[in-house]
């Protein structure tokens, strides 16, 4: 078959605009979306999606770090780039660093709660035994009721009272519980 001027210029525009349009697909985002698929797309993913999700981005040797000038009307891009043979590491240093001190201030938090607990089982421990032995030695004990009247507490109500202390001592004046000691 014989090719005219005009067919031949025909195939090598096609050509041309063929190899043109696969460098757009080449220039592709790929990350895992939050249900854990993949997704390609010829724009970024969407904002909050981790940075370990993103898998490709357009032009291998770009990586988000510095921001660059944002146009008019449009969100500033970060883009930084990678010398040629270095492999971009996939961690954020200062995330992690946030995170490490977010975990030390919640353990610092955990302590000091644990530390309040044990200092007020101590103050509950010494009160009710100090409150037994006053209750123990046989002295009369008067409290007072709901009018404000002064009342003297009989042998029932000693009864009561000293079980109530023997269930605080037990309880306060023991090894910290393990659901509080971590």
């Amino acid at each position: 078959m014989f090719l005219t001027a005009h067919h031949l210029l025909r195939a090598i525009s096609l050509a041309a605009l063929t190899t043109l349009s696969a460098g757009g697909v080449l220039a592709q985002w790929q990350w895992i979306d939050g249900t854990g698929s993949r997704v390609f797309s010829d724009t970024p993913p969407p904002a909050g999606t981790l940075e370990k999700n993103i898998l490709k981005r357009p032009g291998a040797a770009r990586v988000a770090a510095t921001p660059s000038a944002p146009a008019a009307n449009t969100p500033a891009t970060v883009t930084a780039t990678v010398a040629p043979g270095a492999k971009p590491t996939g961690k954020d240093s200062e995330l992690e660093a946030r995170k490490k001190q977010a975990d030390e201030a919640e353990q610092a938090k955990k302590k000091a709660e644990q530390e309040k607990f044990a200092k007020a089982r101590a103050d509950n421990c010494e009160r009710a035994k100090r409150a037994k032995a006053t209750l123990d030695s046989g002295i009369r004990i008067a409290t007072t009721n709901a009018k404000g009247e002064r009342e003297i507490m009989d042998d029932k109500g000693r009864a009561s009272e000293s079980q109530r202390l023997s269930d605080v001592i037990s309880s306060d004046c023991g090894a910290m519980p393990a659901a509080n000691a971590q």
